[in-house]
Parts: C-alpha cells; sequence; structure tokens
C-alpha cells in the first residue's frame, strides 16, 4: 500500500493522510485524532515502535547535549506528554528550563499529571498554542526540539519560520521525524507492520484504529530526507544535517540560528 511521498511541505496543508481535505480542515481533524489518543499515546509509541522511540528520544537529546553549568531554555514543540521534555530535564540535571507546548489541551493534561507525579514540574511550563504562530519573543529559547509533530502541522514553512525566530542567536533546532526507509528488506516489513498491523493494535488498545490510519498515512506524505533538508536551510538555518535511524525509520534533522 506504498504511496508516493510529499515533495513539498506546502502540499501537506491539505493532506491529511491519504485524503485531501480542504484548506484549513486539517488542523481541527488533527486535533481530533489526538484528543482520542492522548490517553494511551505513550503505550502506543511502545507498541507501535517495539520500543525504539525510545531510543530515538534518547538520540536526539544526546545530539541536544543541554547544559549542566547553568539555566538554558528550550522549547519542545508538539509535545504536549512530556516525553520529551523529561529527558533534556534529567540530562541538564536539572539547569534547563523547557517551555512544552502542544496545540491540543488533553496532551498537554497528559504531560502536566506526568510532571506531577515525577515531581520535576518546576523546570516545566506548558502552554497550548500553535506552533505556526508562537506566543513568544524573538530570540527566547536556546534551542527548539520537535519529536514526530511536525507532520502533523499544516503549514510546515509557518512553524519552521517560527522556530527561526524565537531561537537566540546559536540556538539549535533539533526535529525527530518519522522518514523513508532506504533498505528495501526492511521497507516492504515496515510497509505490512504499518499498515497491517498498527491500526489494529490501536484498536485493540483504545477501542479505535482509525487515527492511527491516519497517523501511518501521514508518515508516507511527509516530504522525504532530503527535502526536509532543504525546507530547513529555507527558514535561514545553516548547517543543515540529518542522520537516519534503523534503516531511515527516523531522521533526526539538525539545523542552527548562525
Amino acid at each position: 500500500m506504498s504511496q508516493s511521498r510529499t515533495t513539498a511541505g506546502s502540499a501537506m496543508k491539505t493532506s491529511f493522510g491519504f485524503e485531501n481535505v480542504g484548506d484549513g480542515e486539517k488542523q481541527r481533524r488533527v486535533d481530533d485524532v489526538f484528543h482520542k489518543v492522548a490517553v494511551r499515546y505513550d503505550v502506543m509509541n511502545d507498541l507501535m515502535s517495539a520500543g525504539m522511540h525510545r531510543v530515538w528520544k534518547d538520540a536526539l537529546v544526546t545530539a541536544l547535549n543541554p547544559s549542566r553549568s547553568r539555566r538554558w531554555r528550550s522549547l519542545d514543540v508538539a509535545g504536549g506528554t512530556g516525553d520529551v521534555a523529561f529527558r533534556i530535564v534529567e540530562a541538564s540535571r536539572g539547569n534547563a528550563e523547557v517551555t512544552v507546548l502542544d496545540i491540543n489541551g488533553s496532551m498537554l493534561e497528559v504531560g502536566r499529571k506526568r510532571a506531577e507525579q515525577n515531581g520535576i514540574g518546576r523546570n516545566l511550563a506548558f502552554v497550548e498554542a500553535n506552533a505556526e504562530a508562537l506566543p513568544f519573543d524573538d530570540g527566547t529559547f536556546d534551542a527548539y526540539t520537535i519529536a514526530f509533530g511536525i507532520r502533523n502541522v499544516p503549514d510546515i514553512p509557518k512553524a519552521l519560520a517560527e522556530a527561526y525566530r524565537v531561537l537566540k542567536r546559536g540556538g539549535r533546532f533539533l526535529c525527530l521525524e518519522f522518514s523513508e526507509v532506504d533498505i528495501p528488506p526492511l521497507e516492504a516489513f515496515y510497509e505490512a507492520w504499518s499498515f497491517n498491523a498498527i491500526p489494529r493494535i490501536g484498536e485493540m488498545v483504545t477501542g479505535d484504529g482509525e487515527p492511527y490510519r491516519y497517523l501511518v498515512e501521514s508518515i508516507r506524505k511527509f516530504p522525504n530526507q532530503d527535502n526536509f533538508a532543504a525546507m530547513i536551510r529555507e527558514a535561514g538555518f545553516g548547517r543543515v544535517s540529518y542522520k537516519n535511524y534503523t534503516g531511515g525509520i527516523a531522521a533526526l534533522h539538525s539545523g542552527w540560528k548562525l
């Protein structure tokens, strides 16, 4: 059930998985997906990726290398449940102040509760807002991270421009996202797993497989590694690079505000 990838981020504005939707409709439908999956989101991540999402997120934080000796500000976008933010705080030995931003209130509520349970709430702020219109001043953050969220943003170029704006000079942009598999035998297995197993697992765990069908389809429509790297450059970032994980199932994109 392989589908050709979108080559331009602008085409993602009207791509809700394999379905084309009206201009402005995607955000509402994506919100509905994440309201449905919020409570079981992290459990499903473990099941869908066989736990590999933890390894990839750890790699993101290792690449970020947050300061352990000074107060340091980071923005984690589309990170409502706090999975990446908690890792950043831990890696910084409590020196990082992380703002967790998500457009979906249900996801943020899960993150707030987890932060309270883990006793790290003082290092975190939870903000409900749109990645396309960040409610922060220019040059506010030392780093901007987004993990498995950029493909759900309708206007990706606008979100990248906002990322560039709110970073300090010398700030780092890191985006972890599912991408294009470059090993043919792995690609065949991954296609079968994604389209046959994941929606069924979602239905068993949450009672509804359709949100997971969208998530699988959205991965196939997202620009591949080279095309997305070009979009990051177009937003103004320098020293743009990416690193594939697990044969390209996921890729970590990096850029700097020079």
